[in-house]
């Protein structure tokens, strides 16, 4: 009976209404900042995998266009094939590089056997367009080996 003397009702164990409110407000507070940084990086997974998708593509298109041999100066420009090239006509084509376009830039240089090419890939992200853009140099003259 010595020890229930002094307690009063606020000594009783458990959280206040105050502390509730509290932490109610905190996790009103964190939550939808959370979840708004969880779709930001959504949307940066989206984007980078976007880039790569192209990267990957103006590559190609590009490897394609030193292996023809052809490096007439101008422009030209289309979509991908369902079928990359070297890929044999037995694998079943299924869609690929769905709304990337492509574009080759073959200029002259200063010096007159060297053409610069450039591969620009573009697509549509949302309302706004999108490009990558790689180059490189090659040597357009006949070998005589």
């Amino acid at each position: 009976m010595a020890r229930d003397r002094g307690r009063t009702e606020h000594d009783e164990g458990g959280f206040t209404l105050l502390e509730v409110l509290l932490a109610i407000a905190l996790l009103a507070i964190a939550l939808p900042v959370l979840l708004g940084l969880r779709n930001f990086d959504l949307g940066l997974e989206e984007r980078a995998a976007e880039l790569t998708a192209a990267t990957l593509l103006a590559q190609e298109k590009l490897l394609e266009t030193e292996l023809s041999g052809q490096y007439a100066i101008g422009e030209t420009s289309g979509e991908f094939l369902p079928l990359p090239l070297g890929t044999q006509t037995t694998v079943q084509a299924v869609p690929r590089a769905v709304g990337y376009r492509w574009k080759r830039m073959i200029a002259p240089t200063p010096l007159e056997l060297v053409r610069e090419i450039r591969i620009k890939i573009s697509w549509l992200r949302g309302e706004l367009e999108e490009s990558v853009e790689v180059s490189t140099y090659v040597f357009a003259g006949r070998s005589t080996f």
